[in-house]
């Protein structure tokens, strides 16, 4: 004949989350498992008598969430304690049994922390043994005191106290119906595991910056005049400015070493002028266009002084 008892036992579950001042805890759901040692607290029954224990055992595990200080579990746990019964219509020595199915609620202090202290509660359901093939169902509730060891992101190792008590359950003994109460406690030592949450997707690359459209038209040496060429390529310039709509023209001029550096000044702008001139008359608004004049300075080809290169001498035009 089986008397009541025992307790569950459960893993300790925590979120984890790096080390010690380096912890980064994000919400995530985790898994546990534990084990430990249960005692029954001596008391006596409906019937009179004395109902005492010596050291059991108790497991479980469980599934939970947490939200970085607060968490929520379900845990399913089995424990059984050897027990002695002296009661008026008999006496008998065995073991208790008992199974709970048991929401919780917890609340870490620390979760950032290596160490981090918590509390919880919970409430379920019991199944006690009994004369039945379930034993007696009872409300089952329990009270948490423990401490964690967040040993990385994912891994928490805990160690809890815990009070757990149910409403009186009941057994027929030598045909008496005999209730009792059941109070427990259990020191447990888990372990949990957090499922990393899944990867941030990556931003997709910002667009390459479009460098904006630019033509190049060249001079003889010492002249500003326009070649057919040159004429050819200032159309394009002017049909890319219309594309654009609402656009501004860029045209800075340049000359080689040639010559001192007044006279270069002065025969860039001159270029530069020209083109304009050439965007003008076909199209584009001169108030759209800025000229600017930079002599020997920006060489496309670097050269000594007075190198005349022919690529030196030219007006840049940029749209944009």
């Amino acid at each position: 004949m089986k008397k009541a008892v025992c307790v569950v036992a459960a893993a300790i579950l925590l979120p984890s989350a790096g080390h010690a001042q380096e912890i980064n805890p994000l919400p995530g759901l985790y898994v546990g498992a534990g084990g430990g040692l249960a005692w029954f607290l001596n008391t006596s029954s409906s019937a009179g008598g004395s109902i005492s224990s010596s050291t059991g055992w108790a497991v479980g595990g469980l599934v939970g969430y947490d939200f970085v200080g607060p968490r929520i579990e379900l845990e399913v746990a089995y424990g059984q304690v050897p027990i002695t019964a002296s009661l008026p219509i008999a006496n008998f020595n065995g073991t208790a049994g008992q199974l709970q199915i048991m929401g919780k609620v917890l609340y870490d202090f620390f979760p950032a922390s290596a160490f981090t202290p918590y509390v919880g509660a919970g409430a379920g359901i019991g199944f006690v043994d009994s004369n039945t093939a379930l034993g007696s169902t009872v409300f089952a509730y329990q009270g948490i005191l423990g401490l964690g060891w967040n040993i990385d992101s994912q891994w928490r190792i805990a160690l809890e106290g815990r009070y757990v008590g149910t409403t009186n359950p009941n057994v027929t003994v030598n045909g008496v119906n005999v209730t009792y109460n059941n109070n427990n406690f259990a020191a447990i030592m888990g372990v949990q595991y957090k499922f990393a949450p899944p990867a941030a997707a990556a931003p997709p690359p910002a667009p390459a910056p479009v460098a904006p459209p630019s033509f190049m038209v060249f001079f003889d040496w010492d002249s500003s005049s326009l070649s057919q060429a040159s004429l050819n390529v200032i159309k394009q310039a002017s049909d890319a400015y219309r594309s654009k709509g609402n656009a501004r023209i860029t045209a800075t001029g340049h000359t080689d070493t040639s010559g001192s550096e007044q006279y270069n000044m002065a025969l860039s702008l001159r270029r530069a002028n020209a083109v304009k001139d050439a965007l003008v008359r076909n199209g584009v608004p001169a108030t759209a266009i800025a000229v600017i004049g930079r002599g020997e300075q920006g060489l496309l080809v670097q050269t000594g002084p007075n190198v005349r290169e022919p690529q030196n001498r030219r007006v840049e035009i940029v749209v944009q």
